[in-house]
């Protein structure tokens, strides 16, 4: 796996869910396996079943985010006026004003405006400056954008 970047928010949440997988969610994962248990017959139990189920893909998610962890690389801070992680823009295109925040990954929410470092977008603006004119390939072609202000 390759390293990628996220912001210290970011990886804060991830090491937050982590833990909650590894404390919490393993506790009540084994409470519903003993209440199965207390069933009966574990062959037709599909309480237990499920429950067993629940703590294998639980287990995988632990496995995946402590990995996960392992490779990041965590950024804090800004650019001098250069677009980066965490920068809030405002871009115009054409008669449309946009404003956009740069996240990491697990951050991203295009509809409210925080897109991806590693989105096609979130890439095209990396490193430009207010005032910059920036292209992106979109499914819909060619856009351009402004770079009105950085903050």
């Amino acid at each position: 796996m390759s390293e990628q970047i996220i912001s210290r928010e970011g990886y804060q949440k991830l090491v937050d869910e982590l833990e909650m997988l590894s404390t919490e969610r393993r506790r009540e994962i084994a409470d519903r396996i003993e209440k199965a248990k207390e069933l009966g017959d574990l062959s037709e139990n599909a309480e237990y079943s499920e429950a067993k189920e629940a703590q294998a893909f639980n287990e995988g998610k632990i496995i995946e985010l402590a990995s996960l962890l392992k490779n990041l690389v965590v950024v804090d801070g800004q650019t001098k006026g250069k677009v980066g992680m965490g920068s809030k823009l405002t871009v115009k295109n054409g008669l449309i004003t946009k404003e956009f925040t740069i996240v990491s990954f697990n951050e991203a929410d295009p509809v409210n405006g925080f897109i991806s470092n590693e989105s096609p977008i979130g890439q095209a603006f990396l490193g430009h400056f207010a005032g910059d004119k920036v292209k992106v390939n979109t499914p819909k072609g060619e856009v351009e954008y402004e770079i009105v202000s950085i903050a």
